[in-house]
């Protein structure tokens, strides 16, 4: 009966987070389908599960009455308990506890500051600031795909990174940043600051979900804000400006940076995730 219970458990949470929306905080929407033939493959099992049930509990009290002892051999209770936990526990915390939404205390704790941003370096490899998606290609098929991108946005006057291009735009400036020095750029997040920023210099990021929330990064830019703007962490802002590059020191490493010449502070998006588009 308590694998009947899970497989009902497990359906539901399925169900729940997509009727609630939240299921965009864990995977790509791209990928919702899969979600979606969880559901019915879990209904199906659910119901398979509660007529076996019925037809045993049937068999076992035409056969020996309600005073039947049962001699199915049991696992111990432990191996049980482990067993159970491994499902009864996603479904309890994905029911009863609120989804979080990232930010700049997420950054932190994922560790932004970086002692060295070297290509050769194994922790470049972590997903932050710019988006690399070269490890779910072939090199010559990355090659391709970013030429392509380069060639559409350099036809472009003013590059505007919104929730349908931030992550495939963002990725061509980092990867060709002197094809697009003096371009016109928009770009919106949320503001975070490091010690080792000028008074003027911040971050502006947003969360983006490549496939799922565990290839999930913080991704954006250096901007150049007026010295009188001083935005504090997790305020959003909508900035355009002129783009350039920089030697950033603390990751050895030239990077595209955004000289800001209009802005304006917003409310957060009501989806403050972007994700990438294929």
């Amino acid at each position: 009966m308590l694998r009947t219970l899970i497989l009902i458990g497990l359906t539901y949470l399925f169900m729940h987070l997509h009727a609630s929306g939240d299921i965009s905080k864990y995977i790509n929407m791209k990928y919702s389908y899969l979600s979606y033939s969880a559901i019915y493959i879990l209904a199906i099992f659910t119901f398979i599960s509660i007529y076996f049930y019925i037809k045993e509990d049937q068999h076992d009290h035409d056969q020996c009455g309600d005073d039947c002892g049962h001699s199915h051999e049991e696992n111990t209770w432990w191996k049980r308990a482990i067993t159970n936990g491994v499902f009864i526990i996603p479904i309890l915390t994905g029911l009863f506890l609120p989804v979080a939404t990232l930010d700049s205390n997420i950054v932190e704790k994922k560790g932004f500051y970086f002692p060295v941003y070297e290509d050769s370096d194994s922790t470049s490899k972590q997903q932050f600031l710019q988006p690399d998606t070269s490890v779910y290609y072939g090199q010559d098929d990355y090659d391709d795909l970013m030429a392509k991108s380069l060639k559409k946005l350099l036809k472009k006057d003013t590059l505007e990174l919104n929730e349908s291009n931030y992550l495939t735009d963002l990725e061509s400036i980092y990867n060709y940043p002197g094809q697009f020095i003096g371009k016109e750029v928009k770009i919106t997040g949320f503001s975070y600051s490091t010690d080792e920023l000028a008074a003027n210099q911040k971050f502006l990021f947003r969360f983006g979900i490549i496939h799922c929330v565990a290839d999930s990064g913080v991704f954006g830019m250096l901007v150049e804000l007026p010295e009188d703007i001083n935005p504090k962490n997790d305020e959003w802002l909508t900035v355009s400006g002129k783009l350039e590059t920089i030697y950033y020191q603390p990751f050895k490493k030239t990077i595209p940076y955004l000289k800001v010449t209009s802005w304006e502070t917003i409310s957060p998006p009501e989806d403050p995730y972007v994700y990438r588009q294929y």
